[in-house]
């Protein structure tokens, strides 16, 4: 009589870990630290105490430094350290940093010997570039210690106590184990892009990282169109069984999540979502506003924050799972830029984060079905110098909702909810107001129309002269090795 066979398949709690890591993009780090950094005035003083006791590097991007006191205080910190002889790389976004600082605010930085990259400056040759953005919010310090949050460098993120302005509301957390590796690798590998990669020798491997603490997590760390968090929020959603509790700053719900955070709901587990009452960009509030009603009919909680900006991105699921760094919940941020989070699966530190979300809730108000119009927070929006600077990117993400409501509708391809009369009745009015221009004065359009197909064609043939020039140069470097590698005897014979 044959012996059963055991089965070899792995457990419910394996398959899951291993779905999250295919979907995340991102291998679990065990081994690690984590520290939780409440507003700005906690990162910044992390951030600067780490800064002054770098002995070897310094790798720092964000998408936003500001030309003010704050600003100043890293530029003087960070040339500091680069006299001191300290290699010290500095990343930041083009567009992020438009009307915040010019090339004199760098300059101290580069005359002390660190060097400062802009992702993706403007490109005429590129018309359509300026949509990918490099929004992260990361510091590695000599592969000790490293920090993500949402933070940018700037005062307005303190607050204004003369005026009586209270600090954003923003999330970072402090981090030290194996998993420092992978964020200098993010960094590395978004450096590489914008001219000569770091030196092999100057990134830090995880085997040669100490165990700093018993928290197991994954640095999310995604690329324009590489999708990982988005489909990480996915996948959480559809594993929570108890709680789901949310923290973005600019939301703007796309179908499919708002489908999977319905589901949740429906299935009984306890949804909510903390959300800006005044932002720094309106218009995206108002477009979140929109989607209420859906999340609202399914039993999601929604609240607004009730201080001048609510700037976190974090997520809570069960007591097992948490979620902090620089993506929002929009189409923008999980599919047009790159973005940098940590995915924690630790009960003590997930128990931190959820109680601080629930303090959090003390400072905001609940939005219900039963109110029809609800008031809207007495707190204006905040005037800082940042407005549109969001990395929600204002038109984008309207333009986003709005085409992928009226293809729906054009399509027939599901039913379109409440929420979504807004976006109907806008591309209506839109296609209305162009129908009349083309009849009534073509060229209005036929001009720009023209200007923008003359601009693409440039840039395509642009690129195609680069990519041609690139092959020839690298047709002559390949033809020059072969020969130098040519034997004596070789040369003798074809003598």
């Amino acid at each position: 009589m044959h012996e059963p066979r055991q089965s070899h398949h792995p457990s419910f709690h394996t398959r899951a870990e291993q779905a999250l890591t295919r979907a995340a993009g991102a291998p679990l780090s065990a081994g690690n630290r984590v520290d939780l950094l409440i507003d700005a005035r906690a990162n910044f003083d992390a951030w600067l105490e780490a800064i002054a006791g770098a002995q070897h590097k310094i790798l720092f991007g964000n998408y936003i430094f500001r030309d003010d006191s704050t600003g100043r205080e890293f530029i003087s910190a960070l040339a500091e350290r680069a006299r001191a002889g300290v290699q010290v790389c500095v990343l930041h976004d083009w567009m992020g940093c438009l009307g915040q600082s010019r090339a004199r605010f760098w300059q101290p930085l580069r005359d002390a010997g660190g060097v400062v990259r802009t992702f993706n400056p403007f490109d005429p040759l590129s018309p359509f570039g300026w949509i990918n953005r490099d929004h992260r919010k990361l510091l590695t310090v000599d592969g000790r210690i490293g920090f993500v949050s949402g933070v940018c460098v700037s005062a307005a993120w303190l607050g204004d106590p003369a005026r009586g302005r209270d600090p954003w509301r923003d999330t970072g957390i402090a981090l030290r184990g194996p998993a420092i590796a992978d964020l200098e690798h993010a960094f590395a590998e978004t450096w590489a892009t914008l001219g000569e990669p770091l030196p092999a020798d100057t990134l830090t491997l995880p085997e040669a990282i100490a165990p700093a603490g018993d928290v197991e997590l994954r640095v999310i760390a995604t690329q324009p169109a590489s999708t990982g968090t988005y489909r990480l929020d996915q996948m959480v959603a559809a594993l929570a069984h108890q709680r789901l509790w949310l923290t973005d700053a600019y939301f703007i719900g796309a179908a499919p999540y708002v489908s999977a955070l319905i589901n949740a709901a429906q299935d009984g587990v306890d949804v909510r979502l903390l959300v800006p009452g005044a932002s720094d960009i309106p218009v995206v509030a108002a477009l979140s506003r929109t989607g209420y009603r859906a999340l609202l009919e399914a039993g999601i909680r929604v609240f607004e924050w009730n201080g001048p900006m609510l700037h976190a991105k974090t997520a809570v699921a069960d007591d097992r799972w948490a979620r902090v760094g620089s993506t929002n919940l929009n189409l923008a941020s999980w599919l047009g830029n790159c973005e940098i989070d940590v995915a924690i699966e630790n009960t003590r530190f997930v128990q931190q984060l959820a109680a601080q979300y629930q303090q959090d809730l003390e400072h905001a108000t609940e939005i219900v079905l039963s109110r029809r119009h609800h008031a809207r927070p007495a707190t204006p929006p905040p005037r800082h110098g940042l407005h549109g600077h969001g990395s929600a990117g204002r038109g984008a993400v309207g333009a986003m909702r709005m085409a992928t409501t009226l293809s729906a509708a054009l399509g027939n391809r599901r039913v379109l909810t409440d929420a979504e009369t807004r976006p109907l009745l806008g591309g209506a009015a839109l296609l209305l107001a162009v129908a009349a221009i083309a009849a009534w004065w073509p060229r209005v359009l036929a001009w720009p129309l023209a200007a923008l197909a003359l601009w693409i064609a440039v840039s395509l043939a642009a690129r195609w002269v680069r990519l041609q020039r690139h092959r020839r140069q690298a047709r002559r470097s390949h033809a020059c090795d072969t020969a130098g590698s040519r034997s004596p005897a070789d040369t003798q014979d074809g003598r």
